[in-house]
């Protein structure tokens, strides 16, 4: 369905949903990235939406100016890894690597930055997950049947009924005591699918001080959908 466009400076676009289960219209701005979304009910019309819309304009302008405005990725650019700050360098090489405070980047195509930061962090999440996933689960007496990492925005991680565990690869970009509170969530899941006492128990003693590493994720995980990776 074509997306309605919020007049004004600058103009919003605002993505249309048709629910069967939406019994009236309801307006969602994305806390990650700013996005705009109306949801239907079947039987309404597009004029109902551009009125809904319309009404509602202000509320619409901020909430979106109070997301995180995008960052792209250039030479001088600082972006967290592991929790702390990185800044970006052209030093020759064949792809991004990690350095003492510094990723540095290679001297050709300046247009793939971005890709080549994403594989970078993609290789270490990959590694400290698989790390931490594997301890915690030792420790449950359970074991998981994969592991995968996709850029997410509703989750950080999920647990699948068939112990397939995925996780956001921007976790790399956290301080690393919060990537392990995500692996330990996710791996508890094995154990209760589903938020019970009893699954918030399995978390406890698998990480006794998860609380504060659960309060950072809620107030600064928007920051690390902020980066853009592409143009």
């Amino acid at each position: 369905m074509k997306p309605l466009i919020l007049p004004g400076e600058p103009p919003i676009e605002v993505a249309l949903r048709i629910s069967a289960r939406a019994r009236r219209l309801s307006l969602r701005v994305s806390q990650l990235d700013g996005s705009v979304s109306l949801t239907l009910p079947r039987r309404a019309s597009l004029g109902e939406a551009r009125a809904f819309l319309s009404e509602r304009a202000d509320w619409v302008r901020r909430h979106v100016a109070a997301s995180p405005a995008p960052i792209r990725l250039r030479p001088g650019t600082e972006m967290p890894v592991g929790g702390q700050a990185h800044r970006l360098v052209v030093a020759g090489g064949r792809s991004a690597a990690l350095g003492d405070g510094v990723i540095t980047l290679p001297r050709d195509a300046p247009e793939k930055t971005g890709p080549r930061v994403a594989a970078l962090l993609k290789s270490l999440a990959r590694d400290r997950l698989a790390e931490s996933c594997e301890r915690h689960a030792a420790r449950l007496g359970r074991r998981f049947t994969a592991l995968t990492l996709r850029d997410t925005r509703s989750r950080w991680g999920s647990c699948s009924p068939g112990g397939r565990l995925m996780f956001s690869w921007r976790l790399a970009m956290a301080p690393p005591e919060v990537l392990d509170y995500v692996a330990a969530h996710e791996v508890a899941h094995l154990a209760e699918m589903n938020h019970s006492p009893a699954f918030w128990a399995h978390v406890a003693r698998l990480m006794p001080d998860y609380a504060p590493r659960r309060r950072w994720l809620r107030e600064n995980g928007a920051k690390l959908h902020a980066y853009r990776f592409r143009d």
